[in-house]
């Protein structure tokens, strides 16, 4: 049995599609108020309800489970994440009751560029989370990818939404020339189930990216393009994004970016070009030709 955490958001939602395809079950593991109309439509889901500090009914989630993914995030609520908490105090518990269990796999996913030490929040949340799963006791395999695009993503659809709304300019942190390594969220989270038919998984930090490092501008350009828009750029300095990112935060309901974009774009955040092929025998798609789902937006 396979617990998931994060099941109702971007990658979980592709993630459980696999699990589908693959025959393969599972329990989800949901925060109390979670929107369950997310999941994919037409099954009948086993699903427990428990915050991360209800530790009886982690418990009762762990019944016959013996791998997991946490697949769970909240970079997304911006200033209103408790990393510290969710990436730290909260992830310890929940591998402690994981190794309890006797859990026989325990998933994380990371970012590449964690560091315990790194100077951006999100960084430096997810280095010590990868620091307590190692030290957990648990067998682990520690996902660090790097960005993810697809269908209902928050990476394109929110410089998309940029695009719109800032119909002018689109503002970009330095030259914009940051680079990111996009990776199709197909691909990556094919790579997670065929690695648990991979004996040298375990215990390891996996560091996987697309097949192409791209500019934080260039990938705009694309975004632009399947959209049918002429993107206009306008520089401006790290200092006034970060500004910029907290100004649209606290001024929208929805808003498209929040603080911690800054910490994807603060420094280059890419791998080998060929750790999908030479890891997993996958060849990756380009972004260009998985930006259908921005056409007409």
């Amino acid at each position: 049995m396979i617990l998931v955490t994060g099941s109702t958001g971007f990658i979980g939602r592709k993630f459980i599609e696999k699990l589908e395809e693959n025959s393969l079950e599972y329990r989800l593991l949901l925060p109390p108020g979670a929107v369950s109309g997310k999941l994919p439509k037409g099954k009948n889901y086993d699903i427990v309800l428990s915050s991360m500090e209800d530790g009886g009914n982690l418990r009762a989630a762990f019944n016959q489970v013996d791998t997991v993914f946490h697949l769970a995030g909240v970079e997304k609520e911006g200033m209103k994440a408790d990393l510290k908490q969710f990436e730290i105090h909260n992830l310890e518990a929940f591998t402690e009751i994981a190794r309890q269990a006797g859990v026989k796999r325990f998933y994380y996913l990371s970012h590449l560029g964690a560091d315990k030490n790194s100077a951006y929040g999100l960084l430096k949340a997810k280095g010590l989370g990868e620091e307590v799963v190692r030290k957990s006791g648990l067998p682990y395999t520690i996902f660090r990818s790097s960005i993810l695009f697809g269908e209902d993503d928050h990476f394109t659809q929110s410089i998309a939404r940029l695009i719109r709304k800032f119909i002018g300019f689109f503002f970009l942190p330095g030259e914009g020339q940051v680079l990111l390594q996009p990776l199709w969220v197909d691909d990556f989270v094919t790579s997670l189930i065929w690695s648990m038919d991979m004996p040298g998984m375990l215990n390891r930090i996996i560091e996987v990216g697309g097949p192409e490092q791209l500019s934080y501008r260039e990938i705009a350009e694309l975004v632009g393009q399947a959209m049918g828009r002429n993107t206009k750029f306008l520089n401006i300095s790290p200092v006034q994004y970060s500004f910029f990112t907290q100004m649209v935060e606290n001024n929208m309901k929805d808003p498209p970016v929040n603080v911690y974009w800054m910490d994807y774009l603060a420094e280059n955040r890419t791998t080998a070009l060929d750790s999908m092929s030479r890891i997993f025998e996958i060849n990756p798609a380009r972004m260009k030709l998985k930006l259908t789902h921005l056409k007409g937006k």
